[in-house]
């Protein structure tokens, strides 16, 4: 029996990249000899162990064949004969396919190293094309490594393509495509995941509700790269300079949806896109069943996004209600999510990266002017019942007319 370190941390460690788990093979094992070793098994299709005390994953080393679509249609081979290079051989991409042994010794039969130093994601084999999550996972590293100059070969987009073109993407699961994207939009340049599933044809089949976006003009006054799908990306962009949360970055992604269904011969004005996008966005989350927070802040954000912009010219009692429909007294948080996406959407404009976005501040302010009013401020015994709220409201009112005069 022998174990060798393998996968995610042995690529970071050459890299110098940071990461948290480590994975296992083991050769020459059955089952039973891991389960008399005190392992506790977790994988019913494949043999998977937990190592007693490190809790870390141990996996006999497996072969796979392709008996059917999509994620599942895989016949497992554990027997103690399969070899390290045949586990290595059915990874994703050769820098994904290097293992280190006990004395630190690097085994790398697929070239992963020269990889890492040539900065390329290149498949180790013809059979990545066997599974179609590969697409998202090969985008996702893009978006991982991007800053530091990592490229997609050729040959492995040439790949992607065809999976694409076989129709194999559209037996994925939801689950898994938005699995993939959620950890896409925490990575470091998250708008790369995008780009890399639009080059090879999988935007349109998987979320075309962003495909449809590019080609889409907007005003070239207030947006000077005009493209709807490429602002969209640049508010991505962003975003993640604001926040690391997926949350906030989904909802970026999702603000300006309503432009892709407005009438070609209203362009490039788009009328009642921030409403129009909600349905967009509820049929997305519908779809791959994304989780009723992102859904939440994504429609929030669509809804309400040129509010912000105009804020300086709101009434206060559109103010008060925008901050209502936020529900600010319970989730003054789910706000500030709001203020990340709205001044991504500022910046995210050819020439507009690094303009301030005084909107912000102001509407801080009206959120703590209103947050400071509530039953003591009124310190009224004699107003009971319904006309609380009502005088609440009138309080809060006169305290954002007077906020607006100040700024005036």
């Amino acid at each position: 029996m022998k174990k060798y370190l393998v996968g995610g941390a042995v690529r970071d460690k050459l890299l110098g990249y940071p990461f948290h788990e480590r994975d296992w093979v083991v050769t020459g094992a059955t089952e039973k000899q891991m389960l008399d070793l005190g392992y506790q098994q977790v994988g019913k299709d494949f043999p998977v162990f937990l190592h007693p005390e490190t809790k870390e994953e141990y996996a006999l080393a497996r072969l796979e064949r392709k008996s059917g679509h999509g994620y599942s249609g895989f016949e497992i081979d554990a027997r103690p004969e399969v070899t390290l290079e045949q586990d290595l051989s059915r990874r994703d991409l050769t820098i994904n396919a290097i293992a280190e042994d006990k004395a630190g010794e690097i085994v790398d039969p697929f070239n992963g190293v020269s990889d890492i130093e040539n900065k390329l994601l290149r498949h180790v084999s013809n059979a990545f094309v066997e599974d179609p999550v590969r697409v998202l996972r090969v985008a996702r590293f893009a978006a991982r490594y991007h800053h530091l100059g990592f490229k997609v070969a050729d040959e492995t987009l040439e790949l992607m393509k065809q999976l694409v073109s076989n129709g194999e993407l559209e037996h994925l699961v939801a689950e898994r495509v938005w699995n993939e994207m959620q950890r896409a939009l925490t990575e470091k340049d998250p708008s790369v995941f995008f780009e890399v599933l639009r080059e090879v044809g999988a935007l349109k089949v998987l979320l075309p509700e962003i495909d449809i976006l590019f080609g889409v003009p907007n005003p070239e006054q207030w947006h000077p790269e005009i493209d709807t799908g490429i602002h969209t990306l640049m508010v991505l962009t962003q975003a993640a300079k604001l926040s690391h949360l997926a949350l906030v970055r989904f909802a970026a992604l999702c603000h300006d949806l309503g432009k892709g269904i407005t009438p070609k011969e209203f362009w490039p004005k788009h009328h009642g896109h921030e409403k129009a996008g909600i349905k967009i966005i509820n049929r997305l989350c519908e779809r791959l069943k994304i989780p009723r927070e992102f859904r939440e802040l994504a429609c929030l954000g669509s809804e309400y996004h040129l509010h912000s912009h105009k804020v300086f010219e709101l009434k206060p009692k559109t103010l008060l209600k925008m901050m209502e429909a936020f529900d600010i007294y319970r989730r003054r948080e789910r706000f500030e999510h709001f203020l990340d996406i709205s001044e991504a959407d500022s910046r995210g404009r050819t020439g507009f990266e690094h303009k301030l976005y005084p909107q912000r501040e102001y509407l801080e302010k009206a959120m703590e002017v209103i947050l400071t009013i509530t039953n003591k401020t009124l310190d009224d015994p004699s107003i009971t019942g319904k006309a609380i709220s009502e005088a609440l409201r009138k309080a809060r009112l006169v305290a954002l007319k007077q906020l607006n005069a100040n700024h005036h």
